[in-house]
This record gives C-alpha cells, sequence and structure tokens, in this order.
C-alpha cells in the first residue's frame, strides 16, 4: 500500500484528488494521513467526500475514514467501470473537482460513461466550469478521448446549486502531448456571467479588462444565467493556433468591481509577457493525463506549488520521469517520459 503524508507540498486537496484518480487508474491502493493538513480546516469537506464516494463507487473501492473532518483515508481500489453515475455535492463545494478526481480512471475505463454533477461550478478556489470545457478538456480529446459537456444549472459560491453533465468516451490507450509553443492568437475576448447581480457590475469588471488590455469594445460580452444564488465571474480568453487558455475573477460581496477584473488583467500579463503556451492552472491539469499517457512536453510559467505537489505524488503511483526546465525569465519546460 501507497503511504500518502497529505501535508507534503501544498498540502491541500490536489494531493488527495491525485491519488484517488491515480489508485483508480493503476489499482494500487494507498493510505492518506493529515488530509488537507495545511488548511485552516484540516480533514475532508464535503466536496472532497463525495470525491472519495465517487472514486469509491466507480472503481468498487473498499474505504476507511470517509466521513467529514476525517484526516485519515485508505483506498483499495477494484476494477473500474464505465457506466452512468450521479454525484452531488450538496454544498456549493466544487463538482469540477469532484470530476478532475475520477477522470484519470474513465478516459481509460473499459466502456463509456455518463455523469452528472451537482454542486458549485464556479468556484473561487478551483477551476471554472468554462476553463474546463474551453481550455482543459479540448486537450484530452487531443490525446485520444471523447469528452463531452453540457451545463444545466450555474452553481456560484456560497450557494451552488450547479449541475453539469459529462459524457465520456474512452482511449484504449492515450497518446503524447505536446505544447511547446502557443501559436497565434486567433480570438480573444472577456465574458461576463451573471446571476441575480446588477448588470452594472459586469459593464464596469468588462470596460476595465478591455482598457487596462487594450482590446476593443466588442471584445466584451455579458451573459445572464441562471443559477440558485447570485453570483458574477469574469472570464478572458484567448484562443491560439495550439490551445485555449482562460483567467478568471471571481465576483465577492464587498469586492470592488475593478479589483475582480484586475485579478483577470494581472494573469493575462503574465501570460502574454512570457512565451508559454500553458499557463499555470493548465500544467497542473495536464500533469495527469500526461503521465498517464507516459510522455509529454509542455511549456509554462515558472511551476507553482501545486504543480510541483502534483508531480510528486504522481511518481508515488506511476514509474514515469517528470523534469523540470527552466529556459528563461518565467518560461519552464516539464516533460514526461520513461512510461512506455
Amino acid at each position: 500500500m501507497i503511504m500518502i503524508d497529505g501535508l507534503y507540498g501544498e498540502g491541500g486537496g490536489q494531493v488527495l484528488r491525485t491519488s484517488l484518480g491515480l489508485s483508480m487508474y493503476t489499482g494500487k491502493a494507498f493510505s492518506i494521513d493529515n488530509i488537507r493538513g495545511k488548511r485552516r480546516k484540516p480533514g475532508l469537506l464535503r466536496q472532497h467526500l463525495t470525491a472519495v464516494r465517487a472514486a469509491a463507487e466507480i472503481s468498487g473501492a473498499k474505504i476507511e475514514g470517509a466521513s467529514v473532518k476525517s484526516q485519515h483515508l485508505s483506498f483499495i481500489p477494484g476494477k473500474c467501470r464505465g457506466g452512468e453515475y450521479h454525484f452531488s455535492v450538496g454544498t456549493a463545494g466544487s463538482a469540477t473537482l469532484v470530476l478532475q478526481a475520477v477522470l484519470p480512471a474513465l478516459i481509460t475505463a473499459d466502456g463509456r460513461s455518463e455523469l452528472v454533477i451537482e454542486g458549485g461550478t464556479h468556484n473561487p478556489y478551483a477551476p471554472p466550469y468554462d476553463f474546463l470545457t474551453k481550455a482543459f478538456l479540448p486537450l484530452l480529446n487531443k490525446m485520444g478521448c471523447r469528452i463531452e459537456t453540457e451545463i444545466e444549472m450555474y452553481g456560484f459560491y456560497p450557494a451552488g446549486g450547479g449541475r453539469f453533465k459529462v459524457v465520456i468516451e474512452p482511449a484504449s490507450e492515450l497518446s503524447s502531448l505536446v505544447l511547446l509553443e502557443r501559436g497565434e492568437i486567433t480570438n480573444r475576448h472577456v465574458q461576463a456571467l451573471l446571476s441575480m447581480v446588477p448588470r452594472k457590475i459586469a459593464d464596469c469588471e468588462l470596460a476595465a479588462v478591455l482598457q487596462s488590455l487594450s482590446w476593443p469594445q466588442q471584445c466584451g460580452v455579458i451573459e445572464d444565467v441562471e443559477s440558485p444564488g447570485p453570483g458574477n465571474t469574469v472570464s478572458a480568453v484567448l484562443e491560439s493556433a495550439n490551445l485555449t487558455e482562460v483567467f478568471t475573477g471571481f465576483g465577492e460581496m464587498q469586492v470592488p468591481a475593478n479589483k475582480v477584473a484586475s485579478n483577470v488583467v494581472k494573469q493575462v500579463q503574465r501570460y502574454l509577457a512570457s512565451e508559454a503556451p500553458v499557463g499555470r492552472f493548465l500544467a497542473d491539469q495536464l500533469l495527469v493525463p500526461m503521465a498517464i499517457a507516459g510522455e509529454g512536453r509542455f511549456r509554462t510559467l515558472a511551476p507553482s506549488m501545486h504543480t510541483q505537489t502534483n508531480i510528486a505524488i504522481i511518481k508515488q503511483f506511476l514509474d514515469v520521469e517528470i523534469e523540470c526546465r527552466e529556459f528563461g525569465r518565467d518560461l519552464w519546460e516539464i516533460e514526461v517520459s520513461g512510461g512506455k
């Protein structure tokens, strides 16, 4: 059994999710202590518990310690099965992170899967639904699987209540992915999502982002969406020849719209100042499927603690080499090799 210390690296939920996904994929059991040990409220929260139970259902796993606030878990997987599944977080906890935990097994499972996941779709502490559908999942499709999604209800923090569907046609074997250049930027726009929030907030956010980036007015779009509670996000989307990147700011009570916009602008400016095609958040997501493929390379910004932690956990489950090399100011190359 693989022993994992939840205090390692960034010490958050990513340690657990990567362990769950790769345990399901490899069939290797693991035990983890100090779950989310570096967080203000350590232990399993509802979204983490939902991920554990989802992983157990899909893989027929035997589990111990699966309860709210638990800081220890043992997970002994069985055979992963494609099929129809429905998972509900029950809070504004991230539904996209539940998908992240089970995706490594389902993209290589023995059959098609249809998932319905309920919870937060736009949570400031997780990849928003738009990032998954526009930036991450299209790259997985390039690796050989086929994933389609449909959002039925938006779920903003703190109300949650979102719901989306995912259909996964697995690949018998994932192909490698190489992303060394982003290529020409072919389209760019800023999208503000609103639910039960005054439109002037979105107007202010769009104006601030467009002006700061010197993008034309027609690049801004406002979309009113259905959600059980109020919420707002603003995202800058950059479509390039080889991939799409999405940078998002989340509206919060008593946080000025221009501050939300400023956060997005800083992310975009840093990305554009570098030659890296892959942003920091996308780098986190790509590591696991690349490791499953056994090889691949991408250039990104300076690796975050999340990325470094993910690399260490991956090496616990898979016999791969993952090398990070610095090429210049805020430009690194991460290469996965030795897995085939």
